[in-house]
């Protein structure tokens, strides 16, 4: 049985090293400078990223120290890591799969609304406590001054391929027509009316567009973005601990086979 069981070890250190980039994709989502306003997902990846890393150790274990109970555990953890992480990679992908952003005339940059996105993210962003949290955090980060220091003038900020924060936090919407005199102050706007954000502007660096609903819909269209990015990651290893876990199956199995296979002889014999 030694020759399986060491098999079982060798497969369950793959899944060993599969944890490690679970793990790191929640690390990566919490420390995104641009969403570190608002945080969602990244606990429970992490929570699931060490748990298959304590479930494959004990596989591991269990597969050269031969023991039979941690090889169960194994077995029976892993495969509800392995549901728990698709129910993860779905969930994401429903409430990611809307909120593009819209072009704006003359403008490289793209601009969002708040009802293009699922009802689950609108919630993150919404009520009064909520989101005077996030507003303060926002108006606190470097994101929409560093524009001052990157765009001097009208054409080269109308050019520029702003993130969805910057577009939605640091300036007016474009529907308004107000004037640019640096990235974040403007002013004489044409229509106040065009947008509901319109009024809301504010030349007051501390206040720019954070209380607009395009900041909300910045906010999330560039969560969004960054979750999309971390769900290709997560069904990479989705995908890959399936075939770990498949194979870790069958040498069990064989295992348990040449064991029973092995006792037999014996008292054949």
């Amino acid at each position: 049985m030694a020759p399986s069981n060491n098999v079982i070890g060798a497969i369950n250190f793959i899944g060993i090293l599969l944890a490690i980039p679970i793990i790191g994709t929640g690390i990566w989502l919490a420390s995104d400078p641009e969403n570190s306003c608002i945080k969602i997902l990244q606990w429970p990846v992490i929570i699931i990223g060490v748990l298959t890393l304590i479930v494959a150790l004990a596989g591991f274990v269990g597969g050269f120290w031969r023991n039979a109970p941690l090889l169960i555990f194994y077995l029976i953890g892993m495969l509800i890591m392995i549901i728990l992480l698709a129910c993860l990679v779905v969930f994401v992908f429903m409430v990611t799969n809307r909120g593009s952003g819209h072009p704006a005339p003359s403008r490289a940059y793209l601009e969002y609304r708040l009802d293009s996105f699922s009802g689950f993210l609108r919630r993150r962003v919404n009520g009064p406590f909520k989101w005077a949290l996030i507003k303060s955090c926002l108006s606190s980060s470097s994101i929409c001054p560093e524009l001052n220091q990157t765009y001097t003038t009208a054409q080269d900020f109308f050019n520029a391929p702003l993130s969805p924060i910057q577009s939605g936090c640091c300036k007016p919407p474009t529907a308004c027509g107000y004037t640019f005199i640096n990235p974040t102050f403007w002013i004489s706007p044409i229509d106040t009316a065009a947008d509901m954000d319109c009024l809301a502007w504010n030349n007051d660096q501390t206040q720019l567009c954070y209380s607009c609903e395009a900041c909300k819909a910045g906010l999330l269209a560039s969560l969004s973005k960054q979750w999309r990015k971390a769900n290709i990651i997560l069904i990479i290893v989705l995908i890959l601990l399936i075939c770990v876990y498949l194979f870790g199956c069958c040498a069990f199995r064989n295992a348990k086979t040449e064991e029973i296979f092995r006792k037999y002889k014996q008292g054949y014999t």
